[in-house]
Formats: structure tokens, sequence, C-alpha cells
């Protein structure tokens, strides 16, 4: 792509390249199946029946009116490599499957690119959010005296339990695991946070502080099958259904997911012979005020 009109352009702002990506989505395990669905308009929202439900509502909320029994999940998150990434097989267990999937992604995407972090010269850098860890409440805590007895060859103590599970870890623990000696943050700004850490990434390789850089965000909270409650002038939608940029839109639906790209200075992927999917040409981080 290097004849491309767009990143030929002489003039003085610097570029960024994205140069690998990878992520999972509702319906969608891998970005093939992800565009795809975007390009025959599949809904990858899931309606559940009464029974499937698995969310602390009681009865009398689920029978009312409002409450929607819908949300958009993410297939396959128990699942995980522990031998490929190192880990003892109990401390993937008690590891957040946000902090084990973006693992898996940022792998991913450094292998799109056709990078082996190992073999690279260069620093590669890690900025990246998740959302509040549910697992943690519902799956880790909730068997806290098997957490505390835990004995035998993959005995783990109350400290890789806190790395496994505290979202400050997620860039680090990745830097770690794949060998990545750049810059690694943790950042949060809510809604915005994927973006808000490929901004940060970017200003990163700008300021030559890095060779190439992960930016991404997960999203994964349990349990998965569970519904809302509706309330008119809210933001989640009446019927379970999302239409973006329709006349019709009348509130969202929350659903898990995650995504990473790789990135690196322009003139430095060019040099490379990098496959280039993009170019960032600016960013800016605000605040909505009041």
């Amino acid at each position: 792509m290097k004849d491309d009109a767009f990143i030929q352009t002489s003039d003085s702002i610097p570029g960024v390249a994205v140069i690998g990506m990878a992520g999972r989505f509702p319906g969608a395990p891998a970005l093939d199946a992800f565009w795809d669905n975007l390009r025959r308009g599949v809904e990858s929202i899931t309606h559940f029946p009464p029974g499937e439900l698995e969310d602390a509502y009681g009865r009398s909320v689920q029978n009312q009116p409002g409450y929607v029994r819908a949300r958009s999940i993410l297939d396959g998150v128990a699942l995980f490599d522990a031998g490929f990434f190192n880990f003892l097989p109990r401390e993937a267990e008690l590891t957040d499957p946000q902090q084990r999937v973006f693992l898996e992604i940022a792998w991913e995407a450094l292998e799109s690119a056709g990078y082996d972090p190992a073999a690279f010269p260069g620093e590669i850098a890690v900025y990246a959010g998740s959302s509040f860890n549910t697992y943690l409440l519902y799956n880790v805590l909730a068997d806290r005296q098997r957490l505390e007895n835990m004995t035998g060859t993959y005995q783990v103590g109350e400290f890789p339990t806190l790395v496994g599970n505290g979202a400050d870890f997620l860039a680090t623990r990745t830097a770690y695991k794949l060998d990545l000696r750049g810059p690694a943050f943790t950042v949060q700004s809510a809604c915005s946070t994927s973006l808000l850490a490929v901004a940060e990434a970017c200003q990163c390789l700008l300021d030559y502080r890095a060779d190439m850089a992960l930016a991404g965000g997960v999203s994964i909270t349990f349990p998965q099958k569970r519904g809302y409650l509706y309330q008119e002038g809210g933001m989640v939608s009446p019927d379970g259904h999302c239409r973006t940029f329709d006349a019709e839109a009348a509130g969202t639906v929350f659903g898990s997911g995650a995504g990473v790209v790789l990135l690196k200075r322009l003139d430095a992927a060019l040099a490379d012979g990098d496959q280039i999917r993009a170019v960032i040409r600016g960013s800016a981080v605000n605040n909505d005020g009041a």
C-alpha cells in the first residue's frame, strides 16, 4: 500500500500507521467475521428466554413490562491456553477473563503484522483499559474459603490473585507476558477508554518513547446472560435493538467485546515495508464539562 496517495502526502502532519489489529466481538471471534457481519447487517444481540437468564434480578423485576432480556455476549471467554502464556492452571482460573482475552488479542495483533516481540529489536508500548471486574465479585470472591485454603503444586497466594484481577495490571501484565519493553499504561476514561488508549499510544510514538505500540480495550462483564430494566428517557433500548444513525433509534444495548491495534510511526512503517491498514493523522483528548 506504499503507493496510495493518502500515505504519500508530504504535509507536515506526522502520521501513525495501523499495521496490525485483532479483536473479539459478539458473534465474531475474529476481525474477518466482524467485517462480514457488518457487510451483511447482522445484529449480534442475543435475546434470552426466561430460563437462560443468569442475572440477579428477581422475578418481580423480570416480570415487569420494561424488563428487556437482551445483551450482546462474547463466546469462549472461559477458554484460554494457559501453557502458551506460561500461566499455572490455577493462576489462569483466578485471572480476570478481560486480562486473558486482551493478552490473546495483543499476541494476535503482533502476529497479524508479522512481528515476533522476542525478535523485535525496538521497544513496544502497551496502552489499554478494561471494564469493572465483575468476574472477581461473582466467581473468585464467591468462593473465599477455597481461595484461602489453596494448597498443592499450583498454589497461588493473594498477591497473584490481586495482579490477575486488578485493572491497573492490564497493560503491565501484557508487557510482562509478551516481554515488551516499552511504556505500559492502563488508562480509564469510561466509554472512551479504547480511543484514549489509541491517542496516548500515538503520542508515545510521536515522542519517540517507543518504536511500536499496542492500544485498545476490553469489556467483559458477568454474568453475560442478563437483561436490563428500561426507563423512559434513559440510555437503554426499550426493545433490545440498537438502531444506530436511524430515525427510530431509541437507545443502546450493552455487551462484551475486545479490540487492539498495533501502531508504528508512518515513516518507519513505510521504511520497513509493513502492511498499512490505516493512517492516524491526529487525535485530541477532551472533557465534556457540564
